[in-house]
């Protein structure tokens, strides 16, 4: 596969992301000294930032990437609900299918950083799960948009919108038309996600959904991962490894490809990262082996950078000619 051409592929796609989203908020500041009030670090504040998180940094991904994200989603009617909105349209990603839940308020994840390294997470969140009305008017909208797009991601981090429910009526009308489906799992929802096109958990999650310890081989995951791809169904099942690069399993056999040597500086986004990638792979029908390959640098690069930021087009482009990457698939 040309990857000049590949990537220009990538400019061609719609991509409908269905999931969590959040604000990620920062606090940045400097370190130099101990509270005398408690054994933590004092932060001199310096700057404040708010960005777009959870699946509103895989539309912001993929629009990095070239390709027209669409986000449908749920937000608090609340102050961090409008700012989620504004840095939706400050960003050029529309809001229209971006709906109000009146019993929970907006996700924001506050980040701590302190001489260039977090020091503090803090959550704010509702995590029950939407209601059936909700639920009708999601799939209402998904319904609406699918004959329009290439593939659709469901990006699930437990926040309440990817219901069993849901979950099962938009996989089998993207089933029915013929759209494929990327996931990004976690742990509540982990076995709902049947037959969909590429399932991407990470080495934890997993882990956690067979409730298996850490102590495995490559030899041993790469059978457990195979294992839960024929529990779940699903046509390839990838999994990124941290340091020890990604595996990509599917009926056409088993690939362990190694990490690039990084300096990390913070994993926070990455899978984001490695998810629209792959998403936009599977969308242009191109290999497991590349879809790997191209997603583990994706992944790489990202945790060069402190904070959730999305991927950079040029710098996986010219990685990835480096590496001769369309020679060797």
């Amino acid at each position: 596969m040309n990857i000049s051409r590949l990537f220009d592929e990538f400019k061609q796609k719609k991509v409908l992301v269905l999931g969590d989203t959040m604000v990620d908020a920062y606090f940045y500041g400097s370190v130099s000294r101990i509270s005398p009030e408690a054994p933590v670090p004092i932060v001199n504040l310096k700057s404040k930032e708010r960005r777009l998180g959870g699946a509103a940094n895989v539309a912001l991904n993929l629009k990095a990437l070239g390709a027209e994200p669409i986000i449908c989603s749920i937000k608090g009617n609340d102050k961090d609900g409008a700012l989620l909105k504004e840095l939706l349209l400050e960003n050029k990603l529309s809001a229209d299918a971006l709906l109000n839940d009146y019993s929970r308020g907006t996700t924001v994840k506050t980040r701590i950083i302190g001489n260039g390294h977090q020091l503090l997470r803090i959550d704010e969140e509702s995590t029950n799960d939407i209601d059936a009305t909700l639920e009708d008017l999601i799939f209402d909208v998904v319904t609406g948009l699918i004959a329009n797009v290439d593939v659709l991601i469901f990006q699930d981090y437990n926040k309440g919108l990817l219901t069993p429910r849901l979950i099962k009526l938009v996989s089998e009308l993207c089933i029915a038309k013929n759209v494929p489906i990327v996931v990004d799992p976690k742990f509540n929802n982990f076995f709902e996600y049947q037959g969909v096109t590429l399932f991407k958990p990470n080495k934890k999650e997993l882990l956690q959904a067979e409730n298996i310890g850490s102590n495995l081989s490559l030899t041993e995951l790469m059978q457990l991962g195979e294992n839960v791809r024929k529990k779940l169904n699903v046509k390839t099942l990838m999994t990124t490894l941290s340091e020890d690069g990604v595996m990509i399993l599917s009926e056409e056999g088993k690939v362990h490809l190694p990490a690039h040597p990084r300096k990390i500086v913070d994993v926070s986004g990455a899978g984001d990262s490695v998810l629209s990638v792959a998403a936009l792979c599977v969308a242009c029908g191109v290999s497991e082996e590349l879809t790997a390959e191209l997603s583990n640098l994706a992944g790489g690069i990202v945790c060069e950078q402190v904070g959730v930021v999305p991927i950079d087009r040029d710098a996986l482009f010219s990685e990835a000619m480096e590496l001769n990457v369309s020679e060797r698939y």
